[in-house]
């Protein structure tokens, strides 16, 4: 998909936020998505459990959002570098106001990413093949055409460090069936707006990383019905 089409659906779902006050504009450009400020203590501690607190590493946060997620671990994760990332300006800017606020020296200034470019462009060809420990991607392949997630595998298979981790948070279908109710409307409501949108299913999430050596290691199950999955490099 061209970089110009996503930032579309971007707009797109921006707009549908602002048109539901789900977004709130600070004037210090910092954003505020409550969603993500309800799931960020719970997704903070799915980390604790799998990723060192005291020992110096590398994170890449694909789609970044607001910026509300890295500020908090990268708090918790004093000696991980967080790289994050995002295709939209207005998050970009409020990353880097999240930075600034906070005072964080271990987050890197975040960069433009579209996820189905080749992974050799990603930050100008600037982040090396096996060189990440971490990579985070959370509500971001439900509200995008699948090619996000084939990319977004893709690149993981090539800048994961054996043994590195990938963790996928949102809403997931599981071996075909969809539950609760409420995200069967979810899922209709999303595919109603794009017809390339959806909530995916984690047997095809778990052969996108097969394709890319990784595996499924773990599932955990999130408030608000979502998931989170957790994949090792082999």
């Amino acid at each position: 998909m061209h970089i110009a089409l996503f930032n579309k659906t971007v707009h797109h779902l921006t707009v549908l936020l602002k048109q539901k006050n789900t977004i709130c504009i600070h004037l210090d450009n910092m954003l505020k998505f409550p969603a993500a400020e309800r799931n960020k203590e719970v997704v903070l501690n799915v980390l604790k459990d799998h990723l060192p607190t005291d020992k110096a590493g590398l994170a890449l946060e694909v789609a970044s959002g607001s910026g509300t997620h890295v500020a908090l671990f990268a708090q918790h994760f004093p000696k991980i570098i967080w790289q994050p990332s995002e295709i939209d300006q207005q998050c970009l800017q409020s990353i880097s106001a999240y930075k600034e606020h906070y005072g964080l020296q271990n987050v890197e200034e975040p960069f433009t990413l579209d996820v189905t470019t080749p992974v050799e462009s990603w930050k100008d060809g600037n982040l090396q093949s096996a060189s990440l420990d971490a990579v985070v991607n959370m509500n971001m392949i439900h509200i995008s055409p699948w090619d996000t997630a084939v990319g977004l595998f893709r690149g993981c298979g090539t800048l994961l460090k054996s043994g590195g981790l990938l963790f996928l948070y949102g809403p997931f279908a599981v071996h075909g069936t969809l539950t609760p109710e409420s995200n069967v409307s979810f899922d209709a409501s999303l595919r109603q707006r794009d017809s390339r949108w959806g909530v995916r299913d984690v047997d095809d999430v778990e052969h996108l990383a097969e394709q890319n050596k990784m595996s499924l290691i773990k599932t955990v199950d999130m408030p608000a019905n979502n998931k989170t999955l957790i994949f090792k490099k082999s």
